[in-house]
């Protein structure tokens, strides 16, 4: 349902879905669990849209989810310390 979903949302944007739905879900618990849960939609929008004003294709995806992802674990460490 879920993909269902997805490429019929992309398709009413105008969009091409460029990153796989399992990699937004991870990304998205990744900033609930580092940050905290309303991290989680903001984190998605922002890689969105960094990814889509640099190129949107796969590899600008891959870049921003990879920043994302090592800024969320940063932060998950300095709020250990």
């Amino acid at each position: 349902m879920l993909d269902d979903w997805t490429r019929e949302l992309a398709a009413a944007l105008g969009v091409e879905m460029t990153a796989e739905v399992d990699t937004v879900l991870d990304l998205a618990g990744d900033a609930a669990r580092a940050v905290l849960r309303p991290a989680a939609p903001v984190t998605t929008y922002l890689v969105g849209f960094a990814a889509a004003r640099n190129g949107g294709d796969a590899a600008a995806v891959a870049d921003a989810v990879a920043t994302a992802r090592a800024l969320a674990a940063a932060w998950a460490e300095r709020q250990q310390s």
